[in-house]
């Protein structure tokens, strides 16, 4: 045998240099919360609101420019509250979008239902827009699949309706539930529910300050909203626009309330026709105002 060495030798290995490896996580990081601050975010939707358009675990997409920026772009709201924006810009009726309360640095999200300088006031549950009701017509009941494991606040999220709740033929139960048609002036339409008398239905007539909107949940008498005080937990009336951080865009997934951390869980919990639904409002130009 040779005793010549090998001709292919070990090399020393380098030390790792960390502080080169932490500025790359940290440079990745910026990246990441620079995306999630000026173009978009995602959004999970935590309470029932806005049914039947978004349901609780429906995952979606909202992006962060169309209305400019301010202080609520930031991530995890880490700016100090002010009125300033840059490339302000104002929403459309319809527009679904989020906005944090007074005093809270929560997101909500609610429907743009009243702009700068329009007269709002709610009569019987019914948006009456300068004067003028904002039509609402009735469909065809829909249907919303029970999900009892589903929670809210250790309750089931939509427990409130099973006054609704049904059998089909087929075993399956759902909630039947009685929807309007709402059309808004630049005839935006989307579905809402109004199924009891309470409270929040009727607003007096209110002028929404310049730079101001005013944003109702789909699922009327289960939101907290423009139309509720911010010791209700509401967003207090109309709502400054340096407090609305994004636009509300499509669903990318949705699981129900048999998800949990286990992975092997989520394939079964997909709510697969949901995936990739847009959130903006139909627009019927038929309907709309001149």
């Amino acid at each position: 045998m040779s005793n010549e060495p090998s001709a292919v030798t070990d090399k020393t290995k380098e030390p790792i240099n960390w502080l080169a490896e932490i500025r790359g996580l940290a440079l990745m990081l910026l990246a990441v919360l620079g995306f999630h601050s000026f173009i978009a975010k995602p959004f999970y939707i935590p309470s029932t609101s806005m049914v039947p358009n978004l349901l609780v675990g429906d995952r979606l997409v909202v992006s962060k420019y169309p209305y400019g920026w301010s202080w609520v772009s930031a991530s995890f709201h880490v700016l100090p509250r002010g009125d300033w924006r840059v490339w302000p810009g104002t929403p459309e009726y319809g527009d679904v979008v989020i906005a944090v309360p007074p005093s809270r640095d929560e997101d909500y999200i609610k429907r743009v239902v009243g702009l700068p300088g329009d007269t709002i006031e709610v009569r019987k549950g019914q948006i009456i827009l300068n004067g003028k009701p904002v039509p609402q017509e009735v469909e065809p009941a829909i249907r919303i699949p029970v999900d009892d494991a589903q929670l809210c606040d250790q309750v089931t999220c939509l427990g409130y309706f099973d006054v609704y709740r049904k059998t089909l033929e087929d075993g399956r139960e759902v909630y039947e539930l009685p929807v309007m048609r709402e059309t808004l002036p630049n005839g935006a339409t989307y579905l809402v529910i109004d199924h009891v008398r309470q409270r929040l239905d009727e607003y007096p007539p209110t002028k929404i300050p310049s730079g101001h909107i005013f944003m109702m949940g789909d699922n009327r008498d289960h939101s907290a909203d423009s139309r509720a005080s911010d010791l209700e937990q509401g967003l207090g009336g109309p709502v400054p626009l340096e407090n609305v951080g994004g636009r509300a865009e499509f669903i990318t997934f949705s699981l129900d309330g048999t998800a949990s951390w286990n992975p092997l869980t989520w394939p079964g919990a997909l709510r697969g026709k949901r995936a990739w639904t847009t959130l903006r409002p139909t627009i019927d130009e038929s309907k709309a105002s001149e």
